[in-house]
């Protein structure tokens, strides 16, 4: 018999993979579904929960059947997941009453305002660690509720589940088990970040039923064993974790003040805090990190909405090239922007902005503007929205970043890795293994299997591939980020009631 394998259920926004791995690191196959998203309306992101398990289960069963045919056993399965975006469904039959609502959609901000006029912001920051914003999932909930009457009741009947996509896809895999794991449930505005369990004052600030929520759970450790008719043969379930605290552990971010960017739909900058939770006084985030035995690691979060998404517009709104790949080599034939500035808030503004008004806007166009300046801009903005959110981190913790670790699809790029390294004038490392967050969730499955030993075993298997050393015209990038932070002020709170 062959090594065991780990096997990582990847389930992001755009698309779902099933990915396996040996015990150290290595990816060995990869199988991948996309997953339709639709925009009903300006602001609202949705997506069929029937869509999302069923790229899980057909990724899931394609990787096993290609370890079957090699001749390998699955050690154990872990599931990382796009988070805030909600599901509701029926407990009897598994069916959803609505359509997920993604967590860029802007749905919900009518209902963020009435919890920000009713005063409830600063408690809702000091209890659960987040902002009122769209973003959450329980602003979601609230939307769903208000939107069709009858649910709330049915809720109380308990009829009716909720979850974000690890609850969803795990309730399925396993027969009717309604879990969440601590990353996760620290993402919806319903979890006391210190106890880490539901908040009874939070439920009744938002109107939700307790009926309605998963089980809380540790972040690893043997969860169930999977229905062998939907992946082709049970597998023990490892852990869950939500994908940017699975990028975190992926990226062996194990020890207080590491901290990694992954460049995905969006981008989220994480930085570990250890056991201590972070008091930002610079909108940032607290969250949970990783959670295991009573213990909890905690990390400040800053969530930019827009990244990868912003180049996916360029080759898809506005046809300037056909794949995501080009823009490399389109931006890198321009030495600058040309002066053209492009805040990339086409769902709004995250960290350390939350402005759910601001809209998408081209600044310093000319005559002489071309295609090049505005690839250009776009990854100038990417790397622009990362400085904020480093800059409200030091200002938080008095630290200044010594280094950064990238990961996700973005992060293949050249150029903007070096433009990325140039803004924030610190190193930006890539590592060997750029799939961290697959990888994060692979490490839950092991650690759950005893096939590794500890988190603090997945240091030793991190490798560097390439470091990127910024060029030091300080100078002239602070007057790029001083340009920047014009244009965002020119552009927050562009929708507004009159829209």
């Amino acid at each position: 018999m062959k090594a065991p394998l780990l096997l990582a259920l990847d389930q992001g926004t755009t698309s779902t993979r099933a990915m396996l791995f040996t015990p150290e690191g290595h990816g060995v196959f990869t199988a991948r579904r996309p997953v339709p998203t639709a925009f009903p309306e300006p602001g609202w992101v949705t997506q069929d929960a029937q869509d999302i398990l069923a790229t899980v289960i057909a990724c899931g069963r394609e990787a096993m059947e290609w370890a079957s045919g090699q001749g390998h056993e699955i050690a154990a399965a872990g599931i990382t997941n796009q988070r805030e975006t909600t599901v509701v469904w029926e407990r009897s039959t598994g069916t959803p009453v609505a359509p997920a609502i993604v967590w860029q959609s802007r749905q919900s901000a009518p209902q963020v305002e009435r919890l920000i006029s009713d005063g409830h912001g600063p408690r809702i920051l000091e209890v659960t660690g987040l902002v009122p914003d769209a973003y959450f999932s329980a602003t979601k909930v609230m939307w769903l509720f208000d939107r069709h009457p009858g649910l709330r009741a049915r809720a109380l009947r308990g009829e009716l589940c909720f979850g974000t996509v690890d609850s969803w896809v795990t309730w399925h895999l396993l027969g009717g088990r309604h879990v969440t794991d601590r990353t996760n449930a620290s993402r919806t505005i319903l979890m006391d970040l210190r106890s880490g369990s539901w908040s009874e004052e939070m439920l009744d600030i938002c109107g939700i039923p307790r009926q309605l929520l998963p089980e809380i759970i540790d972040t690893w450790g043997t969860i169930g064993l999977t229905a062998p008719d939907l992946l082709g043969e049970a597998v023990p379930l490892g852990g869950c974790i939500g994908d940017q605290q699975s990028a975190l552990l992926g990226q062996a971010c194990l020890e207080p003040g590491q901290a990694k960017n992954t460049y995905g739909t969006g981008s989220f900058l994480l930085l570990n805090t250890g056991q201590t939770i972070p008091q930002s006084q610079h909108h940032l985030l607290s969250t949970v990190a990783l959670s295991h035995g009573g213990r909890t690691t905690y990390a400040s979060e800053g969530a930019v909405f827009v990244t990868g998404s912003a180049v996916q517009w360029l080759r898809d709104g506005l046809k300037v090239f056909d794949s995501a790949e080009e823009i490399e080599n389109l931006a890198g034939s321009v030495d600058d922007s040309g002066g053209v500035v492009f805040v990339p808030a086409l769902t709004g503004l995250g960290a350390p902005h939350w402005d759910a008004a601001a809209r998408g806007t081209v600044f310093g166009l000319t005559r002489g503007t071309t295609s090049a300046h505005l690839a250009r801009a776009t990854l100038e903005g990417i790397a622009y929205q990362t400085r904020d959110i480093v800059e409200a981190m030091t200002a938080d913790s008095g630290v200044a970043l010594t280094e950064l670790r990238v990961d996700g699809g973005a992060a293949a790029n050249d150029l903007l890795m070096q433009i990325q390294a140039d803004v924030l004038g610190v190193p930006v490392v890539r590592p060997v293994n750029t799939e961290t967050t697959a990888w994060g969730a692979a490490a839950l499955a092991g650690l759950s299997a005893g096939l590794i030993t500890s988190p603090a075993h997945l240091g030793a298997l991190w490798e560097e591939e390439r470091r990127f050393v910024p060029d030091g015209d300080n100078d002239l990038h602070d007057r790029g980020y001083a340009r920047w932070k014009r244009a965002v002020a020119r552009t927050t709170g562009w929708a507004d009631d009159t829209d």
